[in-house]
């Protein structure tokens, strides 16, 4: 794990999100609780859509210093003034991408469970690494990123590790020491008041 003792919160907006949440709910919550960056979770393919609601994920994020950062469309990043990408195809395309976006332009991939994946993916530029699902739910029964998947990554790797994907409270307090950056999306935006289990899990990771 880097100097950073705490996870850092790396927050990702709902998919389904209206052009208002950014300004109403989330810039509110970006003044209320620290976090390093956040992902542009938009599920569209209208490149019109996702533009507008990138423009408002910028301003709200970089007037506050915050990294924002779009998934999959790496080609927008620059166009919209993004920091930029998360990719889900681990190694296939990195190399690539950081030749388009250059060496300031930050580009993260998931790379499921697997530590080999993980390691390839740093060796060809990925600024962090997310492993994830890391706890199971009714409606998944896929392979999981156990503990000592984490804690080796941070023992042996420099590269930044990001835990997301079904990420309960006690599994966040447990991964704590082990992560350098905590992904939240729908464990507080399902809830009632996103705020307050922004506050909950902030709580069991410091």
């Amino acid at each position: 794990m880097s100097e950073q003792e705490t996870p850092q919160i790396y927050l990702i907006t709902p998919s389904n999100a209206e052009l208002s949440f950014y300004s109403e709910t989330l810039a509110p919550l970006m003044d209320a609780f620290p976090m390093a960056c956040v992902r542009l979770g938009l599920v569209s393919e209208d490149e019109t859509v996702i533009s507008r609601h990138a423009d408002q994920l910028r301003d709200v994020s970089h007037v506050r210093d915050v990294s924002a950062v779009i998934s999959t469309h790496y080609r927008l990043v620059d166009a919209l003034g993004l920091d930029g990408v998360h990719r889900v195809d681990a190694a296939k395309t990195l190399r690539e991408i950081r030749d388009e976006l250059g060496a300031n332009a930050i580009i993260g991939t998931h790379c499921g469970t697997s530590r080999h994946v993980g390691m390839n993916a740093g060796e060809v530029g990925a600024d962090y690494i997310c492993f994830g699902p890391v706890s199971k739910t009714a409606l998944t029964d896929g392979d999981i990123t156990e503990f000592d998947t984490f804690e080796w990554w941070s023992e042996m790797v420099e590269i930044p590790v990001v835990a997301e994907g079904n990420v309960t409270l006690n599994v966040a307090k447990e991964l704590a020491p082990v992560i350098d950056f905590l992904a939240l999306g729908p464990e507080i935006w399902a809830h009632e008041n996103p705020g307050k289990q922004l506050e909950e899990y902030i709580t069991r990771i410091t």
